[in-house]
């Protein structure tokens, strides 16, 4: 590539001597044009911009010292080399006060003005060499920014040995103005199963919504990603702005996010906010996963540390052994509403859920014990209190569900034997709960008629005169002329014949003799 040439002299014959005189092939130039004045330069120069010129100091309209000056601060690159006679020395020396480094007096051969031409092309090859190399560097270095930028925030966050003198040094070169800048770290956590890209995705979505200017450094640690942003919104907006893109990462991926937002500090606080937004993400054991923590949700006071878990689980474990549901879940509600306030640890809250869930499997049937106890491996992987208790119920409600039908299964032989018991002795006079109850089965006979009641609907002693009076007309409708009086025998009423026709009025709506009548 040549280089291009302007010529400028208000003498003619000087001007052509020169553009025909020089071999401009021969030193790597091509004349580009020429020029009578500075003016006249000044228009090429605007339309057609050369690398070279050539001037004359001494020109009417505007001169070369004038024109260099605007040259070199419109086009610091054009190089100059310029032309005068002894007396205008004065001049060349300003000249070269606006960078001219070649200064040619008059009159001027082939062998001088190539000599110069020489020069100035070395020092333009220098120049363009230089900017290729700086050009080239700036293109590795926008490669490898965006990992130099990551990395960076990974090492301080994570290394002790960075500081403020480190932040000043990278801040320059990632182009970050420290001064009074205040800012704040996110740290994002997927939910659930995901891949390595999920946390990409996340990023570009957090980049759309929050806008990259507010964004200074990213980068991912593990299964986590931190952002850490400009402090340019209140904390409500943020939380509002983080909550979009949560709801914009579950639409397209189905994944939930939880999100851990730092106070603001200065930039060399940065490690202090990793360690803040951490402790904001270990306290999603009590939020849940999907939630938005700041520091002022971890905040606790010392007494609530010392606190211990009083809980009575015998009214559980009596529930879950009845195979009563209703009442074994309130008896967890209770039980888990007391671990959310007191905000134990993990560990510590995670112990005591395993002791309830220890309580619960001890009232299952003993064949079932094992199942439930090799169970207790999947309590490593529950991370937070709402899946500790979801994994809890569960098996409450098999154990209540499985006690429920063992239960239902022995009530109905009970009740089956009731019946007999009512069947088998129709006739005694002394057939009633408590006579039952103490002669033949031997139980409470409280528990026996709530239990009768519960299963059948109906007292015992109703359904035993229902059954006596369904009796009774069956022995009618087998002999009509059976007595008043042997009805009352069979069907233990005794010598009371009386208190038999009124129990029978009572149940048909007439007395035996209009009964026997009708039928």
């Amino acid at each position: 590539m040549k280089y291009k040439v302007l010529l400028i002299d208000d003498e003619r014959i000087i001007l052509e001597g020169i553009a025909s005189l020089m071999d401009w092939d021969k030193y790597g130039t091509q004349l580009a044009g020429t020029a009578r004045n500075g003016l006249e330069a000044l228009q090429f120069i605007e339309t057609q911009p050369p690398d070279i010129i050539i001037s004359d100091i001494r020109m009417p309209g505007m001169d070369g010292l004038s024109l260099v000056k605007q040259v070199k601060e419109k086009y610091p690159h054009i190089a100059c080399i310029m032309l005068s006679g002894f007396g205008d020395f004065d001049y060349a020396r300003q000249a070269m006060q606006h960078g001219v480094k070649h200064y040619l007096l008059k009159p001027c051969n082939e062998n001088t003005i190539a000599e110069a031409l020489v020069s100035v092309v070395e020092q333009l090859n220098e120049e363009r060499h230089t900017d290729a190399f700086m050009q080239r560097m700036q293109e590795e270095l926008k490669k490898v920014l965006p990992s130099a930028k990551e990395q960076f925030l990974k090492e301080y966050v994570t290394n002790k040995r960075y500081g403020r003198r480190e932040w000043d040094e990278y801040g320059r070169l990632f182009g970050i103005q420290l001064e009074n800048l205040q800012a704040r770290l996110l740290l994002f956590q997927l939910e659930g199963p995901y891949e390595f890209d999920h946390l990409f995705a996340i990023k570009n979505i957090a980049e759309d919504i929050l806008g990259k200017s507010i964004i200074l450094l990213s980068t991912t640690i593990g299964s986590q990603l931190l952002i850490l942003v400009r402090d340019q919104h209140a904390e409500a907006e943020l939380l509002t702005i983080l909550s979009e893109v949560r709801r914009t990462f579950f639409g397209y991926f189905r994944i939930d996010t939880t999100i851990a937002i730092s106070d603001a500090g200065e930039l060399a606080d940065a490690r202090k906010m990793y360690m803040d937004t951490l402790g904001c993400l270990n306290h999603r054991f009590y939020l849940g996963g999907g939630s938005l923590i700041t520091v002022r949700d971890i905040q606790m006071q010392n007494e609530q540390e010392e606190q211990v878990f009083l809980f009575d689980d015998s009214q559980l474990c009596l529930a879950a052994k009845s195979g009563n549901w209703e009442e074994t879940s309130r008896e967890l509600d209770e039980a888990f509403r007391i671990l959310a306030e007191l905000r134990l640890d993990d560990l510590t809250a995670k112990s005591n859920v395993i002791t309830l869930y220890v309580a619960l499997f001890r009232q299952a049937e003993p064949r079932r014990m094992n199942e439930y106890l090799q169970l207790l491996a999947r309590f490593e992987g529950l991370s937070t209190l709402q899946a500790l208790r979801a994994f809890v119920e569960e098996a409450a409600k098999r154990i209540c569900q499985e006690n429920y039908e063992l239960q239902a299964g022995r009530h109905s032989s009970i009740i089956h034997k009731m019946m007999n018991i009512v069947t088998e002795h129709l006739g005694n006079p002394a057939l009633s709960l408590q006579w039952a109850a103490s002669e033949i089965l031997y139980m409470n006979a409280d528990y026996l008629g709530k239990l009768f009641k519960k299963e059948t609907g109906d007292k015992f002693s109703n359904y035993v005169m229902k059954t006596r009076m369904d009796k009774a007309l069956e022995l009618i409708e087998e002999s009509n002329d059976v007595k008043v009086f042997e009805l009352a025998e069979r069907l233990g009423f005794g010598d009371n014949p009386h208190y038999f026709s009124q129990v029978f009025k009572k149940y048909t709506g007439k007395s035996p003799s209009d009964f026997k009548k009708t039928s």
